[in-house]
């Protein structure tokens, strides 16, 4: 079969001054597409932004190689930034193709020393930032009729993770946010997916300790590529990505229990039943749960 080509397509990757984002535009780029990188330079807590070297520096890796790529240094936490961030792709490309959230800060605090303000600023990168981005690049990707987009979630929120509440819930809100698009997108071809990667970059290094050397950022490319190629034939899916190994990962319903004249001593006496795994299904969207509920009402 022929290679995966990216040629005529324009990438936007946020937080692709290094790490995760890095690999992204590199792979991308080496394909023939025309990349977008955007990053503030800041550290991992988000602090002490604006240095356009990280992102400077892909894009010269990019060129270096034959590729095409300009830097963009606006932030995703705010509207007037996503905004600018799309306008970068059209003023230089006059299109926008590809989407992938990247961008990413740390605020770790066990829950009872969780501020506010630490609170905020995760949701406002993580969250409202893959809004801010993504509505603009939404609105001509409608007009095109075409787009790929992937959220970058992780298994903190999809599984919990100690000291993490801020980022848990900003990445399970990541998955829902990647399956109502879905949803809405599949008439105009647009196709939206998440990510849930676990990976060695500056966010992670610390926290991954023996096993970090075996997380090569650049084993999670591959996947993320093809979620955003033209080929790839799912959308609201979750993919976990980790040094070579990817896979999927779902929400699944159990057969549960029934009873039309439900108690509460009914849920207790029957609450290993509502928990059993066997014949579990994965629903693709609420209409699912429904028809499942249907066979019960209609007997």
């Amino acid at each position: 079969m022929a290679d995966l080509s990216y040629e005529n397509r324009v990438a936007v990757i946020t937080g692709a001054g290094g790490g995760l984002g890095r690999e992204h535009a590199l792979l991308l780029a080496s394909r023939g597409a025309q990349i977008v990188v955007n990053d503030l330079g800041g550290s991992i807590d988000g602090t002490a932004e604006g240095n356009l070297g990280p992102a400077a520096t892909v894009v010269k890796e990019i060129t270096d190689l034959g590729g095409v790529a300009v830097v963009d240094g606006n932030s995703v936490a705010t509207t007037e930034g996503g905004e600018a961030i799309v306008k970068t792709a059209m003023d230089n490309f006059g299109r926008i193709d590809i989407l992938i959230n990247n961008a990413g800060i740390l605020r770790d605090k066990t829950f009872h020393n969780m501020t506010p303000e630490l609170w905020q600023a995760v949701i406002d990168v993580h969250l409202t930032g893959a809004y801010n981005v993504t509505r603009p690049a939404w609105i001509h990707m409608r007009d095109a009729k075409y787009g790929r987009v992937v959220n970058t979630a992780s298994s903190s929120g999809i599984l919990g993770n100690f000291g993490q509440a801020n980022y848990g819930a900003a990445k399970m809100g990541l998955v829902g946010f990647t399956r109502v698009l879905a949803a809405e997108g599949t008439k105009s071809n647009i196709k939206v997916n998440a990510l849930a990667p676990v990976a060695k970059t500056r966010m992670t290094e610390e926290l991954l300790g023996a096993m970090a050397d075996k997380l090569d950022p650049k084993l999670v490319a591959p996947i993320v590529a093809w979620l955003v190629h033209e080929d790839c034939p799912v959308t609201g899916e979750i993919y976990s990505a980790a040094g070579g190994r990817i896979a999927r990962m779902f929400i699944g319903l159990t057969e549960g229990y029934y009873n039309p004249a439900l108690s509460l001593e009914d849920v207790r006496d029957h609450f290993e039943e509502i928990r059993d795994e066997t014949g579990y299904t994965v629903p693709r969207g609420p209409s699912d749960e429904f028809a499942g509920l249907m066979k019960h009402f209609s007997a």
